[in-house]
């Protein structure tokens, strides 16, 4: 982000941490959208889109992934896959999803072709979850209209695996089993007002409030389709069925129309990890956030008795912490539940690091169980200019456990790993806050940090 929104956003989430404990949006290094959710073995993987800064349009050249074991500190993965990976396509990555089977992850994701004929469908392939991702193809996977966009996958029981995408229609095909390929024709999904209920905006005359952004999973014995509605500003409704191809019966709204710090899109998604139920969004909550830059937050909720999911709200306080984050083996610096001023990058040699550090800027990190103590406090730096890390408890102004002292190095790439002792005793679960004074601009890089005991 530029220095202005840096500026706003240490403003606003330092009062805003005070008052209420921020956790939404759960990203603030960039702006990021359409969220897909998946849960792979013991982690929580995110893939988003990347609105770039200051658009007036949707432009989008990557995507992005974060994980998490605890919901609420994210570690950002960088961007595995982009625009780049694609030699068919010329623009707008947009909303797309990724999906593991057969030792493989499978993302599918929507681009505008450069040989002029609208949006396409294409598939990205990699062997671990967070990249690097090829083109599967080297082609499009589907082309049925310009509103092949938003694709959501979902394997049924059975091992029928089915994409669903589309604005201003719905389809759907039946994926083989190499994911790559389908059988059938493309089916198109009647949106009438059993299915999709209908729209109280019929400036465009749809036949339904079905607008965009499908996503399709299965819990128990029934089959739910969730989507973004209409027309615009959209809210985010869902639809149930007994079978993957349906029909559709409409259900109900489950997240109003955001007002306060909204943006006219949305996207939902939806997953369970350790016992819970969570739902993703997004919003235009970050300051310079609106339409078109965007950020996902996520919130959790508990299924009705019948199955139906009840009315969600959108919050600033998001969820907590289903563990406890141990802060005796390294962490990585871009492990973030909530920071202010800084951003992240990505180096061959290195992986993602933390950059862009300033006087005043800082990351939180949540519930991290301290145990009967640390002794010492140990970080992964480059410096070039001297600066320092204050280790504070439960807030900006929290108890101070130590102050690392970070020394520049030789070059701006010279990686060391600097230790103090702690000054002052610790033990139990706190929240972290990892403070940074010095006196100019772009004081050091950061890698990763840990406790000693």
């Amino acid at each position: 982000m530029n220095k202005f929104l840096r500026l706003a956003l240490i403003i606003l989430t330092t009062c805003v941490h005070q008052l209420t404990h921020a956790q939404n949006p759960i990203v603030q290094t960039i702006y990021t959208a359409d969220p897909a959710p998946m849960v792979y073995k013991d982690t929580v993987f995110l893939y988003t889109g990347h609105d770039e800064d200051k658009s007036t349009w949707f432009v989008m050249k990557d995507w992005h992934a974060y994980s998490t074991v605890d919901m609420v500190n994210w570690t950002d993965r960088g961007s595995p896959l982009s625009l780049a990976n694609f030699s068919w396509a010329k623009k707008d990555a947009w909303a797309g999803q990724c999906i593991f089977r057969n030792g493989k992850f499978y993302w599918y994701v929507p681009m505008n072709q450069s040989n002029g004929q609208g949006m396409a469908l294409g598939v990205a392939v990699s062997d671990t979850p967070t990249g690097p991702f090829k083109d599967a193809l080297g082609k499009p996977l589907v082309h049925s209209g310009n509103g092949d966009i938003d694709p959501s996958v979902f394997i049924d029981d059975d091992g029928q695996a089915y994409l669903y995408w589309g604005n201003p229609y719905l389809k759907y095909v039946k994926l083989n089993p190499d994911m790559v390929s389908y059988s059938g024709q493309v089916i198109e999904v009647p949106l009438n007002r059993d299915g999709f209920h209908v729209r109280y905006k019929d400036a465009d005359k749809r036949p339904s409030a079905y607008e965009e952004a499908p996503w399709i999973y299965k819990r128990k014995d029934l089959y739910y389709l969730l989507y973004a509605a209409g027309g615009v500003p959209e809210h985010l409704a869902y639809s149930t069925s007994k079978s993957a191809a349906g029909p559709w019966q409409y259900r109900d709204t489950i997240m109003t129309i955001i007002k306060k710090g909204g943006a006219f899109t949305n996207h939902p998604g939806v997953i369970d990890y350790n016992g819970k139920s969570y739902f993703f969004y997004h919003n235009g909550a970050l300051p310079g956030g609106g339409g078109f830059n965007r950020s996902v937050a996520v919130e959790e909720f508990n299924y009705l008795p019948d199955g139906s999911i009840p009315r969600i709200a959108n919050t600033v306080a998001g969820v907590k912490p289903v563990k406890h984050l141990n802060p005796y083996q390294i962490t990585q610096a871009e492990t973030i539940a909530w920071q202010s001023g800084v951003e992240t990058a990505q180096a061959d040699d290195i992986g993602i690091y933390v950059t862009q550090i300033s006087n005043g800027d800082y990351i939180k990190i949540r519930s991290v169980d301290l145990g009967k103590g640390p002794n010492s406090f140990e970080a992964r730096v480059a410096g070039m200019s001297p600066g320092a890390i204050e280790v504070r408890l439960d807030s900006l102004q929290g108890r101070l456990l130590s102050k690392l002292i970070v020394k520049p190095g030789s070059s701006e790439g010279q990686w060391t790993t600097q230790l103090v002792k702690i000054r002052h005793k610790a033990t139990g679960v706190h929240d972290l806050f990892l403070v940074f004074k010095g006196d100019t601009d772009q004081l050091f890089n950061f890698d990763w940090w840990r406790f000693n005991k």
